[in-house]
């Protein structure tokens, strides 16, 4: 087919989108030289919205609502996203083609004071956005004293340098691509802080009925980062996965295998179920489906439940 003559990409306008969709731009541009490719940048409730934690505010998808809107309306053939920021149950006329080769998935300890977490005091208060990663601490160190930390990735780290928090946590994934990895005094082990589904990969996000568009980002796509993330976001899906729910799914790719593990937590910690799967690589959704019904068998369904009940789109 023939290439494309424009490629407008909806993107969010913090600092990080911007880089994220500024890389999809320069490898559009080398596939295709002749192709003007542009940024539509947009302002979305979840960057406006910062005096409360996203699982009261209704969740990821306030990151990508209005880059939808750019999609159906013309104004933006593809929209660049985090991919754990794209609801799991991406629903008709969107589409979600690409998954991109993914970056460090690890979260990052990051402090001015401490190594590590193991070395924060009691009573220490640690930033973070995610019920995930509060669970997590929570569980392995209950006399830290996890506190909300909204705002873009420079927001974050300079609410940190006034002293208002001991430590905060961030994806590694971020802080790398914005050329902060020295900021970094930690990569957390996936054993302490199981990531997000899909944390670390980019994901491009078109409307369903431009099979032109699919093609013209084929090469983009990565294999193995696709087949860990539908893996991941398998096992979110089938919990009902949102900020409400504390959850986490890491997937690595060996040879044609996947492993895979998971877990549902309270979100103060005191309970945290873990599952663990193998299997090809071909039947990465039917692995994380298979995962996620561990879990409810051991006991998460409850959490879900009174969770998802709780929650602002439960009620």
């Amino acid at each position: 087919m023939a290439a494309p003559q424009e490629l407008v990409i909806a993107t969010r306008a913090s600092q990080l989108a911007l880089w994220q969709a500024e890389h999809v731009r320069g490898l559009l541009q080398q596939l295709y030289p002749q192709c003007r490719v542009s940024l539509l940048e947009m302002t979305t409730r979840g960057d406006t919205i910062l005096d409360r934690t996203l699982s009261k505010v209704g969740g990821k998808g306030l990151f990508v609502k209005e880059l939808e809107t750019a999609l159906l309306d013309g104004r933006a053939h593809l929209a660049v996203h985090s991919l754990k920021d794209v609801p799991v149950d991406l629903q008709s006329p969107f589409a979600l083609p690409v998954i991109m080769e993914r970056e460090d998935p690890r979260d990052a300890f990051v402090s001015n004071d401490y190594d590590n977490l193991a070395a924060l005091p009691a009573g220490a208060v640690v930033g973070t956005s995610s019920l995930r990663r509060e669970s997590q601490i929570r569980e392995r160190y209950p006399h830290l004293e996890v506190r909300p930390l909204r705002g873009n990735v420079q927001t974050r780290l300079a609410k940190l340098d006034r002293g208002e928090y001991a430590a905060i946590i961030l994806a590694s994934a971020g802080l790398r691509r914005l050329g902060l990895a020295e900021r970094i005094r930690d990569y957390i082990s996936v054993e302490d802080s199981l990531p997000a589904a899909g944390q670390g990969a980019l994901g491009i996000e078109i409307l369903e009925t431009r099979q032109d568009v699919a093609q013209w980002l084929a090469p983009l796509a990565d294999a193995s980062s696709t087949a860990c993330a539908l893996a991941e976001r398998a096992v979110s899906r089938a919990l009902g996965g949102s900020c409400q729910v504390p959850l986490a799914a890491y997937a690595i790719l060996q040879g044609d295998n996947l492993e895979l593990r998971g877990l549902v937590a309270e979100p103060d910690g005191s309970v945290v179920y873990r599952a663990q799967a193998h299997g090809p690589a071909r039947d990465a959704e039917a692995l994380g489906q298979a995962l996620a019904q561990d879990l409810k068998e051991q006991g998460a369904q409850a959490i879900l439940d009174r969770l998802l009940s709780e929650s602002p789109q439960g009620r």
